[in-house]
């Protein structure tokens, strides 16, 4: 079998986002007591435009169950370390400036020395106005300057890869 590239669908991640912004999907635990629902949220949707899972563990990004899960798939900090290492299937992505994100991206907002907190994934960018959407103070397509914050980071998701 050999590992194989295939196109985001960035339609698919703003149809889930809007489908579940303000609800939760049944298929997955709510965070929203646990420290929070955002990156849970953000994977879903990722994964709704890259259907494609990574079974490694600790370092993967799989959700199966609430104790059967990927760091990843529920971790800030994991989902972007998965996201911009990735070499295996799954999606994959590269770190960008907040001008060159694109519906389906993930953006990460954080604090001056760098812990970063909250992963909402952009659902428009419309005038040099990035909205996204999120778990965690739900929101659909909120202008992302709306938020308050000390530093951000981007995640341009290039694709996905799976074994065919």
């Amino acid at each position: 079998m050999a590992i194989k590239s295939f196109i985001y669908d960035k339609n698919q991640v703003f149809n889930y986002a809007k489908e579940w912004a303000y609800k939760r999907n049944p298929k997955y635990y709510d965070f929203s007591f646990l420290g929070g629902d955002c990156t849970n949220f953000c994977s879903q949707c990722i994964f709704a435009g890259a259907p494609q899972m990574n079974y490694l563990k600790t370092f993967g990004w799989y959700y199966i169950n609430l104790n059967n899960r990927s760091p990843s798939f529920t971790g800030v900090e994991y989902l972007y370390n998965f996201l911009v290492s990735n070499e295996g299937v799954g999606p994959y992505g590269e770190p960008c400036s907040l001008s060159e994100v694109d519906v389906g991206d993930v953006v990460q907002l954080g604090t001056l020395n760098g812990d970063f907190y909250h992963s909402p994934i952009v659902t428009e960018v419309y005038n040099n106005n990035v909205f996204v959407s999120a778990h965690s103070f739900d929101a659909f397509n909120r202008n992302l300057a709306s938020y308050s914050y000390q530093t951000i980071r981007c995640v341009h998701i290039l694709g996905y890869r799976k074994e065919e």
